[in-house]
């Protein structure tokens, strides 16, 4: 699982750099998970390509929620493209080094070990640690945003700003984005971002809910079904009240024969038309990138153009599997962002 450090913010800049390494966080998930979903082939593996869908979708709004917090509390955004392989943001704890993998069982526990839940820390006992000046804890994800709940909590009706370069459902994901006004809102994306990505704990011999608030399975228990090729259902008449049920149906060899972390792999022998897909790649998630962050800045044409240029980095991406390498394999995005300097060339 995922264990973040947490230090006692001192100040409102103090609080605006945890929300920042929260949106880090939410959009570092995003290239992991998408590859995965880019590489199943069309037709097949639809349950696992509805989940996929659903996960990434819901990270999305996570960061768009994360950002509108910090929006409202006068900070700056900032989108700041991770590398894969390699650690997620966030002094992320212990040795998880997460990388871009083609959809597998390998690719779902990989989904499963960036959002497992633990056996929660009780609040008070959190909040004793943090007043004990425990500064340099582990945490996880879950557990890091009940803390910055708190830390938002304490700050004054001042410290927010109504209506300041706002993302709601009008933009993005009808009915599931709203604006971050005041704590109350921040407090009710909280824990629509928790609910959707952790759960609490459940399993044969623990308790717990796999379900969010809308009753949907968390990510980590979707990942799970699809690890397991199971299917998770009510059951009544178990102790935890959920049971492993029947297949799922996922055909794992039904994917595209995609190499994982395309970043490592040397393109300079493979055939102009592989490099220039993989070019194609770098350059639409490049302007994804930057597009967010001007939306996210109140940018002109908000939340437009950022989905334009998602939809470019799915086109690039279904060209690029379907080019082939040097070896026969193919390649998905290595969602490595190229901004053009002022010198004309990628730093």
């Amino acid at each position: 699982m995922i264990k973040v450090r947490w230090q006692v913010p001192g100040s409102i800049t103090d609080v605006q750099r945890l929300v920042q390494q929260a949106i880090d966080i939410e959009f570092a998930t995003l290239p992991p998970y998408l590859y995965a979903k880019m590489t199943i082939l069309p037709g097949s593996n639809a349950p696992a390509a509805a989940r996929m869908n659903g996960i990434v979708q819901q990270e999305m709004i996570h960061m768009c929620l994360a950002s509108n917090i910090m929006n409202a509390i006068g900070g700056t955004v900032g989108i700041n493209p991770p590398r894969y392989p390699g650690p997620l943001p966030a002094s992320v704890g212990g040795d998880l080094i997460v990388h871009l993998l083609p959809f597998s069982i390998a690719a779902m526990a990989q989904g499963m070990a960036i959002e497992e839940p633990s056996e929660p820390i009780d609040p008070p006992v959190l909040m004793a640690m943090v007043e004990a000046k425990m500064l340099d804890m582990s945490i996880t994800i879950g557990e890091y945003y009940h803390l910055l709940d708190q830390a938002l909590a304490a700050l004054p009706a001042s410290a927010w700003i109504p209506n300041r370069f706002q993302i709601d459902d009008s933009q993005f994901f009808p009915g599931q984005l709203f604006a971050v006004n005041n704590y109350d809102d921040a407090h009710k994306a909280i824990t629509q971002i928790v609910s959707e990505g952790e759960g609490t704990p459940v399993s044969p011999g623990s308790q717990g809910s796999p379900l969010t608030f809308e009753n949907e399975l968390a990510h980590y228990y979707r990942f799970w079904e699809m690890e397991r090729n199971q299917v998770l259902v009510k059951d009544p008449g178990n102790p935890v009240g959920y049971a492993w049920a029947g297949s799922l149906g996922l055909d794992y060899a039904a994917v595209y024969p995609a190499i994982s972390d395309p970043e490592l792999h040397d393109f300079s022998h493979d055939s102009p038309a592989a490099q220039q897909a993989q070019a194609e790649c770098n350059a639409a998630y490049t302007a994804m990138v930057d597009a967010l962050t001007a939306a996210f800045s109140g940018g002109t044409g908000g939340l437009g153009i950022a989905v334009r240029a998602m939809f470019d980095l799915r086109m690039a991406a279904i060209k690029a599997l379907n080019t082939p390498l040097a070896n026969r394999q193919v390649s998905g995005p290595a969602f490595l962002y190229t901004p053009i300097t002022t010198s004309g060339v990628t730093p």
